[in-house]
């Protein structure tokens, strides 16, 4: 069957729109922040990124790319020498200063939240789809994750059934030098509480432990998460530097659990409903593990 002269022109023109649509997202990207980075690459930008930051890990090609430094710690110069058309971050990114040179150097600065919550996630991969022009395969990936939180939550649900939410710290250092405490107001307490603990920590942000603050907590359970070290390494420094941790419950029952620290940066990434399963699985070792 042949298609008439204006169905051909129709289809043509179409094809030319979608094809100038295309040529008018940005072509080169500067991602700052490990969950933005990741959320670009899941929705097949990748290609279109010229650099990341320190804390853009996953996917492990990342790595290749040029550094631009640490999201809060950004140099214009390092940023404008890569020629972008859009440097993405969260409000973590900064200084302001430096974000004002790069807007006034003609680069789009696309700001995102960090909050850890479904609807930020929402909104950013809605912004980040349309930016894209991957709208479609933005929804499909927010419904997923809603899944696999709905399911985390359901886990949790039951386990509690039968189980106390065990008592826990998360302990953020580095090459295990003095750690931080996550407290509450954190992605780190938002994680622990989704993964079925109790955060034993009751101040707001990150703060430095002391024997004092300890003398009243006995957790359960302890998670690292280093920013040098991972495996039994990270968990020999940790004690090495801090012994008053090594005389904990957690310690002494081999309850502590490793976090990777990106997922701490940027929101919530795409990770993040895997390795809550895997906290779950160590807080409640008794339970089957849950699906990520």
């Amino acid at each position: 069957m042949r298609l008439s002269a204006s169905v051909i022109a129709l289809v043509a023109g179409l094809l030319v729109s979608h094809a100038a649509q295309a040529l008018d997202l940005p072509q080169r990207w500067v991602s700052a922040g490990g969950a933005l980075s990741e959320w670009v690459t899941a929705l097949g930008g990748e290609p279109k990124l010229v650099g990341v930051d320190t804390t853009s890990q996953h996917p492990a090609s990342l790595k290749a790319l040029p550094s631009i430094g640490y999201q809060r710690q950004l140099s214009a110069e390092g940023i404008l020498s890569l020629r972008p058309q859009v440097l993405v971050g969260t409000e973590e990114m900064g200084p302001p200063p430096v974000l004002a040179q790069i807007r006034n150097a003609g680069v789009q600065v696309e700001m995102f939240s960090a909050q850890p919550d479904l609807p930020s996630l929402k909104a950013n991969l809605a912004h980040l789809g349309t930016l894209l022009g991957s709208e479609a395969k933005a929804n499909e990936l927010f419904a997923g994750y809603e899944q696999a939180l709905d399911q985390q939550k359901a886990w949790v649900t039951k386990a509690r059934l039968t189980r106390k939410a065990p008592g826990v710290l998360l302990l953020l250092g580095h090459a295990g030098g003095k750690p931080l405490i996550a407290g509450k107001d954190t992605a780190a307490d938002w994680m622990l509480q989704q993964a079925g603990g109790h955060n034993l920590a009751t101040h707001s942000g990150y703060k430095p432990f002391s024997a004092e603050s300890l003398a009243g907590l006995s957790p359960d359970v302890l998670v690292v998460a280093d920013r040098a070290l991972s495996g039994e390494a990270a968990r020999v420094a940790l004690f090495k530097e801090n012994p008053i941790l090594a005389s904990t419950p957690a310690a002494r029952n081999g309850r502590v659990l490793e976090l990777d620290p990106t997922l701490l940066v940027g929101g919530l990434g795409p990770r993040l409903p895997q390795s809550l399963a895997q906290l779950s699985a160590g807080f409640y070792p008794s339970q089957a593990e849950p699906a990520p």
